[in-house]
């Protein structure tokens, strides 16, 4: 490969990984054709993009950015697949669910991720990034918890104004 065409990948890399919050570093290699096209189906719906890309050219996508990702290159091993998304438990849920569908299954294999300027490494960590709320089911909750008290004093008003009708009716019917 040419210096150009390398240095024109790097730089794909690089606005890629500007466009999502969030990334996860996952090995395929051993997928058949059908299981990769079944994986790549699967991101599509879940609206994470896959590209396989070599180690060194990552790496240096990487060194090119503001920040730092030297966290990461202990896992530049083997082949790599990047998982871009801007959901970070998309991914992570995604490959649980593949693993759990086929339980024969080892690919593919969570590597590393990074994720809202957090570093994970390892296997271990991919329950942790499962389980990690999203941007938007945490606005949810905080919304949900604000609406609670408000949903409780009128549900309060509500059924006092019943009571209420009802000790009134009561006491008119006494007096006749």
């Amino acid at each position: 490969m040419r210096k150009e065409d390398k240095a024109l990948i790097i730089e794909q890399i690089a606005n890629t990984l500007k466009e999502y919050s969030c990334f996860y570093l996952t090995e395929t290699a051993g997928l058949n054709a059908e299981k990769t096209s079944e994986l790549r189906r699967a991101c599509n719906k879940a609206d994470i993009k896959l590209m396989v890309v070599k180690n060194t050219l990552l790496r240096k996508a990487l060194e090119s950015l503001d920040g730092d990702y030297s966290e990461l290159y202990p896992s530049l091993k083997e082949s790599t697949s990047i998982m871009f998304s801007n959901t970070g438990n998309a991914p992570a849920k995604l490959i649980k669910e593949v693993l759990k569908n086929d339980k024969d299954a080892t690919l593919p294999r969570f590597k590393a991720a990074y994720v809202e300027e957090t570093v994970y490494v390892g296997a271990d960590q991919l329950d942790t990034l499962a389980n990690i709320k999203s941007k938007n089911e945490l606005i949810a909750d905080v919304i949900a918890l604000l609406q609670s008290p408000a949903k409780n004093v009128v549900s309060a008003l509500t059924s006092g104004g019943t009571k209420l009708h009802g000790i009134l009716e009561t006491l008119s019917k006494k007096e006749d």
